[in-house]
């Protein structure tokens, strides 16, 4: 399938939608809270289910996209679960139904960008994975900015509840869009392996990157999704429109990482390599945020910035770790990559809350941000040092 065929791009669209489902509700927060009696905590948990509910369907979806391929799983898993989720959240009228919504949303977004790796991984040489999923994932970033000021703009025109029923619509529309679009890659033939997910977990180039893969992604989404905001108003005092500007920013940086990815790799020559200088620089920057946390509002947007840009070394990850799946292992590989990834981002979400909920109460705001920042650092930094005993990439 061609990069830029009508297939491929309805797959990058269904995966802005998965970008705007699991950002989307910051921006309503007030509202939830006014109309519907959703508090933070309540708004938290949701949040906390979408990515539970994303993580633990990858398995399962692993499985579909080597037997049935990516044209069916995805739009069926699409339509049908996040068409209905978003339909519960324009008719939610207590925080139980958010809950339930966002459950759906979660299982109905999680195979979005796997559709797209699957067909990366099985059309296109080992050695092109890297660009090609960093494109994907930075064009599908747009549903993150989607889910910010456009959104805003959507709910003062028409109502938070029509936007979420112009949002099921659209979604159903791009399911159906794959439906008709995409072309699965060829069937592997009868005499090829039948794998599964203990086949993959046999493949010992695969565990030292692990930990790193469990971490990566999470610094930066938890800091852009969870942190920056009481960060920056907490240390600096900034007020709305400042702290929307420095998180446009790091979503912009992230954005942009993922589209310097394959361009960085071709310069450093190798992709091992390039993960390591990425996942360095965002240790050097946490590590300056947690000895200096109030070192100026611009350098403070600045570094967080930095953290979304250096953030981008998930697609270059899941890249290195395709490059040891063989080719009947490759859908329940990459999703069980995916499952580790986004796991770890809920993970550590819902721990960062009671680590700086005990920190606020012992010092004040630097010093109870540097902790935070400390601990996303620890396990960053672990995963880079075991990254040091995986091999280079396979591109037999």
């Amino acid at each position: 399938m061609h990069a830029f065929s009508a297939g491929f791009i309805s797959l990058v669209l269904a995966y802005v939608l998965s970008q705007f489902y699991r950002a989307f509700l910051a921006v309503l927060a007030n509202t939830l809270e006014l109309e519907l009696g959703a508090t933070p905590g309540d708004l938290a948990l949701s949040s906390g289910l979408w990515f539970l509910a994303f993580a633990v369907m990858q398995i399962p979806l692993g499985s579909a996209l080597d037997r049935i391929g990516p044209r069916l799983t995805v739009s069926v898993v699409l339509g049908l679960c996040a068409g209905l989720g978003a339909a519960v959240f324009a008719l939610a009228e207590t925080p139980w139904h958010l809950h339930l919504s966002m459950t759906l949303l979660g299982i109905g977004c999680a195979p979005a960008l796997m559709g797209s790796y699957f067909i990366i991984a099985r059309e296109y040489p080992p050695a092109a994975f890297g660009a090609m999923a960093g494109l994907v994932v930075g064009l599908g970033s747009l549903g993150n900015i989607l889910g910010a000021t456009p959104l805003v703009w959507a709910i003062e025109a028409i109502g938070w509840r029509e936007a979420l029923w112009v949002m099921a619509a659209a979604t159903i529309a791009i399911a159906a869009l794959i439906a008709m679009t995409v072309r699965d890659p060829a069937r592997l033939g009868a005499e090829a392996q039948r794998g599964t997910l203990v086949d993959v977990l046999r493949i010992g180039a695969l565990w030292f990157m692990l930990p790193l893969l469990f971490a990566n992604y999470a610094a930066s989404a938890a800091i852009r999704g969870l942190w920056a905001a009481p960060y920056l108003e907490g240390v600096f005092v900034a007020d709305t429109d400042l702290i929307g500007h420095a998180t446009l920013a790091m979503g912009v940086a992230m954005i942009l990482g993922n589209f310097l990815v394959g361009p960085a790799v071709r310069l450093v020559g190798s992709l091992r390599r390039t993960i390591l200088i990425f996942t360095f620089a965002t240790v050097l920057v946490l590590a300056a945020l947690v000895l200096r946390p109030d070192p100026g509002i611009g350098i403070a947007v600045f570094l967080l910035a930095l953290i979304g840009l250096s953030g981008a070394g998930y697609a270059l990850l899941m890249a290195h770790g395709r490059s040891f799946l063989p080719p009947h292992l490759v859908g329940r590989g990459v999703t069980f990559l995916n499952m580790v990834s986004i796991g770890g981002v809920g993970i550590l979400q819902f721990a960062s809350r009671p680590v700086y909920g005990a920190a606020s109460l012992a010092y004040p705001p630097p010093q109870a941000f540097a902790m935070l920042f400390l601990f996303f650092l620890i396990p960053l930094a672990v995963g880079f040092l075991f990254y040091f005993l995986t091999p280079e990439a396979d591109h037999g």
